[in-house]
């Protein structure tokens, strides 16, 4: 191991979010803007600048790695890729998140190829929401998926739902019946303010209290201190005990005191923080110095020490960052 990563708070990086694409087959409504502009293929890294990077983060103690998107099953060689990452020395785990509509012919290889755990985005169990949520999604390709996937034999699968009031909130129970009754972990989020997507986010809020609330009106929630490596607080189910349900709460409980992560963009920015513009260009630094990973390793040390203690979304509905959240890593 080359070092470790530290940021100016002493809090140790084992967690990189990197981004494989900003292409999506979907343009869900918290995400992205209806009309999206993708980036030139020439702004975009390639597939061994991706692995030249993994490899890096991994030799300075990240355990985890998770691919993200935009969709990053739609990216060319996308298998290849991960196990190419999957077998890097002293990486833990390799987990991707994706929407689902191309996992009926890829989630087997994603398995065999090293993936170790899977997460979904599963906003409705309904079919003319799901398409107005993503707007130009089906919902029963990406249900096929779910099924071909639990038979694929990762070690966990977990659904991802971004609450929204007016458009899935009162499908809170039906998505925890869905789930649970499929062995598979859920996530409520709490959508963050990334981008102008064309409407008031500040209506649409949905704490992750409220959520618990509604869950527990059906279900009886036993509190767990279980960790996946992210920012999720999870609670076990009474009778349901292959199931976790988690909360994502970037407004309501601030998880940035123990900020393990940093993500990388499809264009090789490295985010210090989700909720800040500030990044390093790594892009630059990999295309003058192809043979020495040297100078980017000194970047990603200066970059970590300036990291922000802490993001500072608030629920008023403003945009509080620009960058769309396909750009930033799913």
């Amino acid at each position: 191991m080359d070092s470790i990563l530290q940021d100016g708070f002493g809090r140790s990086i084992d967690y990189l979010r990197m981004s494989v694409t900003d292409r999506c087959d979907f343009r869900c409504v918290y995400c992205m803007a209806e009309d999206m502009t993708f980036l030139p293929r020439q702004q975009v890294l390639g597939l061994e600048e991706l692995y030249r990077l993994a490899a890096l983060f991994v030799r300075n103690g990240v355990k985890k790695i998770r691919l993200t998107g935009g969709e990053p099953l739609v990216r060319k060689g996308i298998v290849q890729l991960c196990a190419q990452i999957a077998a890097l020395p002293g990486l833990r785990e390799l987990v991707m998140t994706s929407n689902g509509s191309q996992l009926a012919k890829l989630a087997q290889p994603l398995a065999d190829a090293g993936v170790k755990r899977l997460n979904i985005s599963l906003d409705s169990l309904d079919a003319q929401r799901f398409r107005a949520i993503t707007r130009t999604g089906d919902l029963a390709p990406v249900l096929a998926g779910i099924d071909v996937a639990s038979a694929a034999g990762f070690a966990r699968i977990k659904l991802n739902t971004v609450v929204m009031q007016g458009r899935n909130a009162d499908e809170v129970l039906d998505l925890v019946d869905y789930a649970v009754n499929r062995g598979l972990d859920i996530s409520f989020i709490e959508e963050m303010p990334l981008g102008e997507v064309g409407r008031s986010r500040g209506e649409s809020y949905c704490s992750s209290d409220w959520v618990r609330e509604r869950i527990a009106e059906r279900y009886s929630l036993l509190d767990s201190a279980e960790q996946s490596g992210g920012p999720a607080r999870y609670v076990r189910v009474r009778d349901f005990p292959a199931s976790r349900i988690g909360f994502i709460s970037p407004h309501s409980h601030n998880f940035c005191g123990t900020c393990n992560r940093v993500r990388l963009t499809v264009e090789g920015r490295l985010l210090l923080c989700l909720g800040h513009e500030n990044s390093i260009d790594l892009r630059a630094l990999l295309r003058r110095h192809p043979q020495s990973d040297a100078p980017l390793l000194q970047a990603i040390h200066v970059g970590l020490a300036r990291k922000p203690l802490r993001h500072e979304f608030n629920v008023a509905g403003e945009v509080q960052v620009l960058r769309f959240m396909n750009a930033s890593g799913g």
